[in-house]
């Protein structure tokens, strides 16, 4: 039975996944290896909680016993020492994955299960470090993840019927609905939707229209609440390009190879929300989409 929950990693992901969990009772230990950012998440838990009192989700003494579950750690082994189930949600980076398995592998109880909120690289490549590939899954939550219902649940080539069956029924205990997947690129939800934003990406380069006649497309002729271009600003375009590059490399298949324009809005700094800018420009404070001065038409 799963009590106690450790999050590796407190960025939007991370923090997010120590919210539910805390939110719905479980002792949650939240891991970063830098204490400031641990404390920005706590702030942005904080008013994310308040968020949910205001709109009466959530009542104040329920605010309060979910802050009360969580406690920063800037140390993997003493975070996971007690942990029933650990998340990893570090940046979408294999090298480093695999080094933190390799530390959970190490330091978790060995009847812990371990979980990755990977978004498209191999479960299996990361069990395949430690020693109990059994117990190694994929919990892909969607951001923001207080709010967004879905939890991919991938099963690499040695997962257990018993790690998915309670991977699964947690899932549903956080009122989430988890949807089971095999261990191929992408898995399901990023192998469609990568594509999509990089061929909105591409229907940009090449001039076809600009940003915001691409998003008002898709917004009203296909009834989707945010348009590609905004949705991997919302993402983050790293994030975006580094998961094109694991479906280009997995696959072989020329399709799935970023556009030149993400690549080079990448390398220039251009992250989307993150850093301020991508295909539109963020300004704090601000909720009006201002295209950014790059795309703007003459």
């Amino acid at each position: 039975m799963i009590k106690n929950v450790a999050v590796v990693g407190s960025g939007t992901m991370g923090n997010g996944i120590a919210h539910i969990f805390a939110q719905f009772g479980y002792v949650v230990n939240l891991i970063d290896i830098d204490q400031i950012a641990l404390d920005k998440a706590i702030k942005v838990i904080e008013k994310n909680l308040e968020r949910q009192v205001v709109k009466e989700i959530l009542n104040e003494t329920q605010k309060t016993g979910a802050l009360n579950n969580i406690r920063t750690f800037t140390s993997i082994a003493d975070g996971v020492k007690n942990a029933d189930l650990i998340i990893e949600a570090a940046t979408e980076n294999i090298d480093l994955k695999l080094k933190i398995f390799k530390d959970l592998d190490t330091y978790a109880p060995a009847d812990a299960i371990l979980a990755s909120n990977t978004s498209s690289i191999s479960i299996t490549q990361i069990a395949a470090v430690t020693n109990r590939g059994d117990k190694v899954i994929g919990m892909h939550f969607m951001n923001p993840v207080p709010v967004m219902k879905l939890v991919e649940v991938i099963r690499g080539y040695q997962t257990s019927d018993e790690t998915t069956k309670t991977i699964m029924s947690l899932s549903a205990d956080l009122q989430k609905t988890p949807v089971e997947v095999n261990d191929y690129p992408g898995f399901v939800a990023n192998r469609i939707l990568m594509p999509m934003i990089n061929e909105a990406i591409y229907t940009l380069y090449e001039g076809v229209a600009g940003v915001y006649e691409i998003d008002t497309v898709m917004k009203l002729g296909m009834a989707h609440p945010m348009g590609p271009l905004q949705l991997a600003d919302f993402i983050g375009l790293d994030t975006c390009l580094a998961i094109l590059k694991v479906l280009n490399n997995g696959f072989g298949n020329p399709k799935y190879a970023p556009c030149p324009l993400l690549v080079n809005m990448v390398a220039a700094g251009k992250k989307g929300v993150k850093s301020g800018e991508g295909f539109y420009q963020y300004t704090a404070g601000k909720k009006d989409l201002v295209v950014a001065e790059k795309f703007k038409k003459s």
